[in-house]
């Protein structure tokens, strides 16, 4: 593995071959007055360092994951919303089909755009409402899983449906959020600004003082969303939505040049978790039982290695050997 990643992972598995060298020296050599007392302190000290750096790494929220593979946005609300028409619109081809037909997007369609520099994974998902048809009923669970594995919703909400009431509007595109969110983050009044962007579509068929009412009320309105009038027929609102889009893309994937690197592979996040974890059996078992406390740093050597490459038992020999002046 090369580049800044790689510098930092090789690091790490420097530090751990010195880990389970000073350790298994202390078993096995203490007894004989060889090894000080302070070297497992001094490892102690080491495992608390690199549990801390591992933290930080893994808590970059998967911006790395997201700059590699793409941020996944889905578009999703009712039937007829214009879901269809905003996804044509992003694209600039007509990738799925619009018809005046409520159901008519039954399937995912998926396509790939760049977002101000940023890859993006944009879907269709059927109309979200409850339907005797069982090709739909399947369309509408697929788009709800979609939604649950969403890094940013589109809840695409139809102007034309709105009471005329700027305070009913409100009210109403709530309980409209809230049927569009995974049932296990159903909230009592607050929305994540960082996963959500309402999108009221349609706007053209609304006059312009219902229009700056309803804008002035849902600004007001607190724990709402980002907020976005647009219409898909006359592109009214269109750059000010993909104002909004950029910036909501930009913070779910971080500056790729500032910063320390970040995580780019789902599989070596699932490693370093492995490696994070072990690392706590040692401080579980360090005063308990010392080879337990031993074999923790063994596995989380095991595997970083399984991104770094293999180590083997002579290497911790050589740094038994180096450190200790043993067998010399």
């Amino acid at each position: 593995m090369s580049g800044e990643l790689g510098y930092l992972y090789q690091d790490w598995t420097h530090k751990l071959k010195r880990c389970l060298a000073h350790v298994e020296a202390f078993i096995d050599f203490s007894e004989d007055e060889l090894i000080e007392d302070g070297v497992l302190n001094q490892v102690d000290r080491w495992v608390c360092d690199l549990q801390a750096e591992m933290e930080r790494h893994l808590k970059d929220e998967r911006r790395g994951e997201r700059l590699r593979s793409g941020v996944q946005v889905v578009i999703a609300g009712a039937t007829n919303a214009g879901k269809s028409s905003l996804l044509n619109t992003l694209c600039q081809r007509p990738a799925a089909i619009v018809s005046p037909i409520a159901g008519t997007t039954r399937d995912i369609v998926e396509t790939a755009l760049d977002i101000g520099g940023f890859p993006v994974l944009l879907s269709d998902t059927a109309g979200l409402r409850e339907s005797p048809d069982l090709v739909e009923r399947e369309g509408v669970r697929r788009a709800r899983e979609r939604v649950e594995q969403a890094d940013l919703t589109l809840v695409v909400a139809d102007c034309a449906h709105l009471p005329s009431d700027a305070q009913q509007a409100a009210a109403f595109l709530q309980e409209h959020l809230r049927s569009v969110l995974p049932t296990q983050e159903q909230p009592e009044s607050v929305f994540p600004a960082d996963r959500y962007v309402l999108v009221l579509n349609k706007i053209d068929l609304l006059p312009e003082e219902q229009r700056q009412k309803l804008d002035r009320q849902l600004r007001r309105v607190p724990g709402f969303p980002p907020v976005c009038l647009i219409s898909c027929q006359t592109n009214e609102g269109l750059h000010d939505f993909l104002t909004v889009l950029h910036n909501s893309v930009k913070a779910l994937c971080g500056d790729p040049l500032s910063g320390a690197p970040t995580l780019t592979q789902a599989r070596h996040r699932a490693h370093l978790q492995q490696c994070f974890a072990a690392l706590a059996q040692y401080q579980r078992y360090r005063d308990l039982d010392l080879a337990l406390a031993a074999e923790g740093v063994r596995l989380a050597l095991t595997s970083l290695g399984r991104i770094t490459g293999r180590v083997g038992a002579e290497e911790i020999l050589d740094i038994i050997f180096k450190d200790f002046c043993i067998g010399k």
